[in-house]
């Protein structure tokens, strides 16, 4: 028990929530200027102690939050605990406005106090969630004063768990990247840059492609995919030696070695999940006969119904042994929603059946994730939207990502390209078919959350102002303001009116229209939105599966590829999202509150004040009582419970404004030419 607590003491997490006593100053002004404070656990210990957190960053945005929705109480009388984050050093804390630093007690963190013997640039790039285990090594092995690389070198073995030295071999080394890329850890620019000097030192790994391969996931990825053939010809004829005479026959962009050792034991288990959950796909082979009795089946497109049913149950089985638990980080979360609508995919697919204990499986593992994802949910979201915008992690926070892209290159153009209604299941339809019709086309895939209720004036106005709904709270009911939103945005930093366009309603016959309005060269910034998903849902009577089919058919008409291509072709850098999800739902009665909410959805209701809602959930006692977290305080949802909506028992819906997974984790795709990369 001692060890314990010694182990929970020497969390550097400790340090800071040490400070934070309830009750003991109404206002506490933090200087952070490496984003201590923004911590996933400090930010969720810190909501638990009952203390609201506020970024100072945009000084009118700050006011209005902070006098409309702190100070009220405070001259009432009312006791609110509120922490105010700057991202400056301490000094900076003196050019905060005058009544806060009258009001409040000031306290500063950095990574230099919590790591004064490594190199700073080092500790500064790595993901906050990092340096928990950055932390103990540090305290477990007292290093002394290490310099630059001495500091990569310790925190590519202690934090990241790579040896160099130890990578000798092929198999080596693709365990090291199979280990990374699996899992979708992100390892800072600068330590990838050490780690390839180190292993450009063995002359094995002298062709290989580390600078693409390494960094890059879907590199990482491609490679594995294009060398998978070379490999299935070796096993098929029984021989090991090499094929770099028919190199250009296999059609290789990558450099390196054309055979890999896919069937080495520390590899082989990587390469049949991976097949298993898609990020590698089956090719045809001509023995594909002799190469189904062997374990290289998962790679071999052999019977379409069989293979489905192999993908099925290997999903079931991976989905069921790493379901995030309610204390998971919500990087856990973004990661597992891939893994989840592959599985939905398949799961919909409106051509095949699947036995009835498949069938069973599948919903009782349903029940199951619903049940820990909201439960996630209702303890870990309030901290999202503070989250630092890069990389994104939810729909407001895009906007930022592009920015920093037009900070990068003066010359870039970006597009925001959001699909109305999308959810990621869905996505994976679409993907799918954009890769048939463009095979240039180079896909960045990760995800973000919408915002709560997941309706389209909160989360796709959000999306496009950039910032939380708490700041649009007179147009929080409509979806009339998107463009005013997207132009204030970009004006905000630093474009002209003129370089920023924003269209709305496509989808179809209009694509060449928008095709011309983005060829403008003075264009910098284009929003654009797409609503045939959610035109497509909301007249849907076949469910799921009837949402997948008719999004296959849409994309197959090859308007969106036609305008991601277009938009690539003038030099655009494109964002694709969505502002929500949506899932198949039965009706459990509509409330008859008539003029009493606010808006009226299929699966939320939004009342003005706390009383009304607790009027209608009398009726619908199982209804989530939603709290206005990064909301206006007089917007308070009602959500349906679990899979039900707000409609006739009789009736069976697609709709959308709940917390399911699938509403909630929408796509956030970047999108480039192959080419480029």
């Amino acid at each position: 028990m001692r060890n314990s607590k010694t182990e929970k003491r020497e969390d550097w997490r400790d340090k800071i929530l040490r400070e934070f006593t309830p009750e003991v100053a109404g206002l506490t002004l933090v200087a952070d200027p490496d984003g201590l404070m923004l911590e996933e656990r400090i930010l969720q210990e810190i909501r638990d102690q009952g203390f609201e957190l506020i970024l100072f960053e945009d000084s009118v945005a700050f006011r209005f939050a902070y006098e409309s929705k702190y100070r009220t109480h405070w001259d009432h009388g009312q006791h609110v605990d509120l922490v105010v984050v700057l991202h400056a050093p301490a000094s900076d804390l003196n050019h905060l406005p005058y009544d806060l630093l009258q009001r409040g007690r000031s306290l500063a963190f950095s990574l230099q106090e919590l790591f004064p013997a490594l190199s700073y640039p080092v500790v500064a790039a790595l993901d906050r969630s990092d340096l928990a285990s950055l932390y103990a090594a540090q305290r477990k092995h007292s290093p002394g004063k290490l310099g630059e690389n001495a500091t990569k070198d310790f925190v590519l073995r202690h934090v990241f768990e790579v040896a160099p030295e130890l990578i000798k071999k092929p198999h080596d080394l693709l365990r090291t990247l199979l280990r990374r890329h699996y899992r979708g850890r992100g390892v800072p620019a600068i330590l990838d840059q050490r780690l390839i000097s180190l292993l450009r030192e063995e002359a094995s790994f002298g062709s290989w492609p580390l600078e693409q391969i390494l960094p890059d996931r879907e590199a990482f990825f491609a490679f594995l995919q294009e060398r998978w053939p070379v490999f299935l010809d070796k096993v098929s004829s029984g021989r090991a030696g090499t094929t770099s005479e028919r190199k250009e026959a296999y059609g290789l962009t990558f450099c390196g070695p054309d055979n890999l050792p896919f069937d080495h034991d520390d590899v082989r288990i990587y390469v049949e999940n991976l097949f298993i959950e898609g990020w590698l796909h089956s090719v045809s082979h001509e023995r594909a006969a002799a190469l189904g009795a062997q374990w290289v089946r998962v790679g071999v497109r052999t019977d379409p119904e069989e293979e489905r049913l192999r993908r099925v149950t290997g999903l079931i089985e991976s989905v069921r042994a790493d379901l995030p638990s309610h204390g998971s980080r919500y990087g856990d979360w973004l990661q597992f929603a891939y893994r989840w609508a592959e599985l939905t995919a398949l799961w919909a697919d409106a051509d095949s059946e699947l036995a009835r204990g498949t069938r069973d499986d599948l919903s009782d593992l349903r029940r199951q994730v619903d049940t820990v994802f909201q439960t996630w949910v209702l303890s870990r979201y309030a901290g999202l939207y503070n989250q630092p915008a890069l990389p994104p992690v939810m729909v407001h926070h895009i906007p930022r990502t592009l920015a920093r892209r037009l900070e990068e290159n003066k010359n870039r153009r970006v597009a925001l390209v959001l699909l109305d209604g999308l959810s990621l299941d869905q996505w994976i339809v679409l993907r799918d078919v954009l890769r048939e019709q463009c095979h240039d086309l180079g896909l960045r895939e990760s995800a973000v959350f919408a915002w709560i209720p997941t309706i389209t004036s909160v989360s796709r106005q959000a999306a496009f102002a950039g910032k939380p709904p708490i700041y649009f709270s007179s147009s929080v009911y409509t979806t009339d303001r998107d463009s005013f939103h997207w132009h204030q945005f970009w004006m905000n930093q630093g474009l002209k009116l003129r370089e920023v366009v924003f269209s709305k309603a496509l989808g179809d016959s209009d694509t060449e229209d928008v095709c011309a309005l983005v060829s403008n060269p003075t264009i910098r910034a284009a929003g654009l939105v797409i609503d045939k998903i959610d035109k497509i849902m909301h007249g849907m009577e076949l469910g799921t599966a009837g949402m997948h089919n008719q999004i296959r058919q849409w994309a197959t008409q090859g308007h969106l590829a036609l305008l991601l291509g277009t938009l690539l072709d003038h030099g655009f850098h494109i964002v694709l999202t969505s502002d929500h999800g949506n899932v198949e739902s039965n009706g459990i009665g509509s409330p008859s509150e008539g003029a009493v909410a606010d808006l009226r959805g299929q699966r939320v209701r939004v009342f003005p004040d706390c009383i009304l809602r607790t009027q209608v959930k009398t009726r619908f006692p199982d209804a989530l009582e939603w709290p206005p977290v990064g909301l206006p305080e007089n917007f308070l949802p009602l959500l349906a419970p679990g899979r039900l909506a707000f409609v006739r028992k009789t009736e069976r819906i697609v709709g959308h404004g709940g917390i399911t997974l699938e509403e909630l984790i929408v796509p956030c795709i970047q999108a480039g030419r192959t080419s480029d990369e």
